[in-house]
């Protein structure tokens, strides 16, 4: 009798437990980024000039009863475009930028991010969430947090974004005395437009 009561209860507690698990599946989705479509455009400064361009991104996205749980992003620095200068000089930028002055695209071809936390905020007509995750750029990773505004549909994932991190942060500090000819400021200005297609 004893026995018995044992190999019942063990039952029906791995019942419920598969239960759970089926339970918390059934809520999971999963997305990936469409390269296509997604841009990351970025903005460097000086104190009498700025330049402009993009970026590719790659990476895949969790989700789970419509809030984001998860997020693995890859950004090749070989994308890197520039969009504000005529030929000849727009391959001179980004030569300079792939090199060790700024990306080090030999040393560090990727740069990363990982998200760690996902927030509601009062929503606007900018953002509804603030995203805060890890970011790794030439080599170096530290934590990164901003509002986004995130839009899920039965088959898509949208989020978009504007805001700045400070590039001496992750030790891109070349040109960065105020005192010296070229001087760049600190922050890079960045906007993402990122649309996933959810996984069959």
């Amino acid at each position: 009798m004893y026995t018995t009561r044992i190999t019942t209860m063990a039952l029906v507690l791995t019942m419920l437990l598969n239960a759970c698990k089926e339970n918390k599946e059934s809520h999971a989705s999963y997305y990936t980024v469409n390269s296509e479509k997604s841009s990351i455009q970025w903005k460097g400064s000086a104190p009498t000039h700025y330049h402009i361009g993009t970026f590719n991104i790659e990476g895949d996205i969790s989700t789970e009863k419509e809030m984001i749980t998860n997020g693995e992003f890859t950004i090749p620095i070989s994308s890197i475009i520039n969009t504000d200068l005529p030929e000849g000089p727009n391959q001179e930028l980004i030569s300079h930028l792939t090199g060790p002055d700024f990306f080090n695209l030999a040393l560090h071809p990727y740069a990363k991010f990982k998200i760690t936390k996902v927030t509601p905020l009062t929503p606007d007509d900018l953002s509804n969430y603030n995203i805060t995750g890890d970011f790794t750029l030439i080599g170096q990773t530290h934590e990164l947090s901003f509002p986004a505004k995130i839009e899920l549909s039965d088959d898509s994932l949208k989020t978009t974004a504007s805001f700045t991190f400070n590039r001496l942060k992750w030790g891109m500090e070349s040109f960065n005395n105020p005192n010296e000819k070229l001087y760049i400021l600190p922050n890079i200005e960045i906007t993402l437009d990122i649309h996933s297609s959810k996984k069959d």
